[in-house]
């Protein structure tokens, strides 16, 4: 297994890096003047398992190309699987048509990744679970809300923790967890909010 750790969040990749007690792989990663994306990898990949750790945040375009030329890269060294780790997917909210003549981002990002080289992708908290749908290889989206609720246990008193979201989509992702429809849901429930809480803390 080998970690190639991108520019999109470095620290995080050199942290899982140190986790596994290991090294990224040697690779350059730069920009020419014109700020296209050059890519070399400095070591054999022949016949690895490889995990592309690289987000799609802001800036959002320049580390998704970077994360495909990387893929590409290393398909062409011949590595044995390709997993495109995104903590953060970008163009997810695009998921359906909001109008004519409108496009499917995240379905086109979806075929970008799979074209480039990966054989399969990690991600946290898609936009839409349909999303996984997208991809013609396998997907998996991992939930960060089991960890975060262990986060607020250890650190507030749980009867008084009161779960807030600012829009339409959060708030429906905290009623399927108060209801036990979603993944983990007991945990969550049982650790984060008091028992006989109403319907509307959520």
């Amino acid at each position: 297994m080998m970690i190639l750790a991108c520019n999109g969040n470095r620290p995080l990749a050199l942290a899982i890096c140190k986790h596994l007690d290991m090294e990224p792989v040697a690779a350059k990663i730069r920009r020419f003047a014109d700020e296209e994306v050059y890519v070399e990898i400095e070591e054999n990949v022949r016949g690895e398992d490889v995990f592309v750790i690289q987000p799609t945040c802001s800036p959002t375009n320049d580390n998704l190309v970077e994360s495909l030329v990387c893929m590409d890269a290393l398909r062409r060294g011949s590595a044995h699987r390709i997993t495109a780790v995104m903590p953060y997917f970008g163009y997810a909210r695009q998921d359906r048509k909001s109008g004519p003549r409108t496009p499917i981002s995240a379905k086109l990002m979806a075929n970008l990744v799979t074209v480039a080289g990966a054989d399969r992708v990690l991600t946290i908290d898609l936009h839409a679970a349909q999303i996984q749908g997208f991809f013609d290889i396998p997907t998996d989206n991992l939930y960060a809300a089991p960890l975060f609720a262990r986060d607020i246990v250890e650190r507030f008193d749980a009867d008084k923790v009161v779960v807030v979201s600012p829009d339409v989509g959060g708030v429906a992702r905290a009623r399927d967890w108060r209801n036990g429809s979603a993944p983990n849901s007991q945990s969550w429930t049982s650790a984060v909010m008091p028992p006989g809480c109403p319907r509307s803390c959520m």
